[in-house]
C-alpha cells in the first residue's frame, strides 16, 4: 500500500463499532458471525496468535521486529496486502514496509506515502478503522495507477502509552465476509504485544549504540595511556641524539639505540591493542578457545611469558557472560602488561563450585589496596561483573603481583 492513501483530520467511518468477542461463531464462510464457537476453533485461532505473538518477540533488531509483525498480521486474519508504517517527527512516515506486492510492483508505485489520504489520517488517531471498502473513507484520495486495487481494509495502530508507535494496514481479506470484528480483536491483541517488541527492540539497539560509544573511548583511553608517552620519550631522545651528533658521536649513537627500543615498544603496544580489540568469535571458538587465541598472541606480542589454562569443562554460560569473561580478562592481561612490570602472567579459566571461574595473576610490582588501582580500570570491571551477574575480587600488594579473580554463575 503506498502514500496515496495518506494523511489528514480524524477519520469518522468504521470506528465506534461494537467489537464482537473473539469468541464470538462463525458463519459458513468460516468466520466469526455472533454465538458459541467451538473449543477446537477457538483453540486453533489462539494458537495462530500465539504463534504470531512469539515470532514477533523472537528478534531484537529493529527492522527484524518490524518485518515480522508485518507478515504476522496478514497472515494472522488472511489478508492479501499489508503495510507498516513508523511515524516520523513531521506527520508522515520515517518507515513504510509492504507485504504481498513484489519489488517490481513496489518499483512502480512510487514514492512512499507522506501525508494524505487515509494512511496518513491514521497517524494522529489512536482508533482502529475497519471498513467494507477503502474507498468509502472521507480522507480516501487516489492511488497511482500501479497500486494494487483494495477492497476491505483494517488499520490498527501500534501504541506505546499514549504515542503510537506504528500503524498496521491490512486490506482485501482472502475470506468472503471480508474483515470482521473478531479479526479486528486478534490484531489488536498482536498490535500490543507487537509495540513491547518494537519497545525492547529500539532499547537493546540504542544500549548497543552506547555500548560501541564506550568501547570506543575505552580504546581512546588505552592508546592515550599505552603509547602515547612512549613517543613523547622517543621524540625528546631523538631530539637529544640529534644535539650530540656533532659534537658527542657516542653519546649519540647510545641515544640512538634508545630511540630504537622506544620505538620498538610502542610497535608492539600498538600491535596489542589492535589485536585485543578483534572481535572474538565467542560463539565459533566458544569461551576457552577464544581466550586461548587471545593469549597466544599477546604472548607473541609482549616480552613477558603469558601463559594459559583451560580445563575445556567450564559450564555453558550466556553470550552476553561469556563476552564479559572475555572482555575482563583482556582488560586484567592489559593492566598487567602495562603497570604492573611483570615477567610472567598467567591466565586460568575453570569450573569452581557450578560456575565459571577466571583468574588472571602476574608476579609484577603490584599496588597499594587502599589506593584502590586507580588507573586500572578496575572500575569498568567491576561494572562489567556485576552486570553478568558475578563477583570480582582483586588481591594486590606492592611488590607481591596482582590476582584477579573472577566467578559468574551459569
Amino acid at each position: 500500500m503506498c502514500s496515496t492513501l495518506g494523511t489528514g483530520g480524524a477519520c469518522a467511518i468504521g470506528r465506534g463499532t461494537a467489537v464482537t468477542s473473539v469468541f464470538g461463531p462463525r458463519s459458513t464462510s468460516g468466520r466469526p458471525c455472533g454465538g458459541y464457537r467451538g473449543h477446537v476453533e477457538v483453540r486453533d485461532e489462539l494458537r495462530d496468535v500465539s504463534a504470531a505473538v512469539l515470532a514477533v518477540t523472537a528478534h531484537l533488531s529493529v527492522r527484524d521486529v518490524l518485518s515480522t509483525i508485518l507478515t504476522s498480521a496478514r497472515k494472522l486474519v488472511g489478508a492479501r496486502y499489508a503495510a507498516l508504517g513508523i511515524p516520523d517527527e513531521d506527520g508522515g512516515f520515517a518507515e513504510f514496509l509492504a507485504d504481498g506486492v513484489s519489488d517490481e510492483e513496489r518499483a512502480a508505485i512510487g514514492p512512499l506515502p507522506r501525508q494524505h489520504g487515509i494512511l496518513g489520517a491514521m497517524l494522529c488517531d489512536p482508533n482502529p478503522v475497519r471498513l467494507a471498502n477503502i474507498r468509502d473513507h472521507p480522507q480516501f484520495g487516489w492511488w497511482p495507477k500501479a497500486h494494487p486495487r483494495l477492497t476491505d481494509f483494517l488499520g490498527m495502530p501500534i501504541t506505546d502509552g499514549d504515542e503510537i508507535i506504528g500503524e498496521l494496514f491490512l486490506a482485501n481479506s482472502r475470506n468472503a465476509d471480508g474483515f470482521t470484528a473478531a479479526d479486528e480483536e486478534l490484531v489488536r491483541l498482536l498490535a500490543a504485544h507487537a509495540a513491547i517488541a518494537l519497545v525492547n527492540a529500539r532499547l537493546y539497539e540504542h544500549s548497543r549504540e552506547l555500548s560501541i560509544v564506550e568501547e570506543r573511548n575505552r580504546i581512546a583511553r588505552e592508546l592515550h595511556d599505552a603509547v602515547s608517552q612512549k613517543l613523547f620519550s622517543l621524540r625528546l631522545t631523538a631530539d637529544a641524539a640529534s644535539a650530540l651528533l656533532e659534537r658527542d658521536p657516542a653519546r649519540a649513537a647510545a641515544e640512538l639505540t634508545t630511540v630504537r627500543r622506544l620505538a620498538a615498544e610502542a610497535s608492539a603496544e600498538l600491535r596489542a591493542i589492535v589485536v585485543g580489540h578483534r572481535p572474538a568469535d565467542l560463539a565459533g571458538d566458544g569461551l576457552d578457545n577464544a581466550l586461548r587465541k587471545q593469549v597466544e598472541l599477546l604472548d607473541r606480542v609482549h616480552e613477558p611469558a603469558i601463559r594459559y589454562a583451560g580445563c575445556g569443562c567450564v559450564p555453558e554460560l550466556t553470550e552476553d557472560r561469556k563476552d564479559a569473561v572475555y572482555r575482563i580478562a583482556q582488560e586484567a592481561i592489559h593492566n598487567a602488561l602495562r603497570h604492573a612490570g611483570a615477567s610472567r602472567i598467567d591466565v586460568v579459566l575453570t569450573e569452581h563450585d557450578g560456575a565459571t571461574l577466571l583468574r588472571v595473576a602476574d608476579d609484577g610490582t603490584g599496588f597499594e589496596p587502599a589506593d584502590g588501582g586507580r588507573g586500572l580500570g578496575l572500575a569498568s570491571m567491576r561494572d562489567r561483573a556485576e552486570v553478568a551477574g558475578g563477583t570480582l575480587t582483586v588481591v594486590s600488594e606492592p611488590g607481591g603481583g596482582t590476582t584477579v579473580r573472577l566467578v559468574v554463575p551459569t
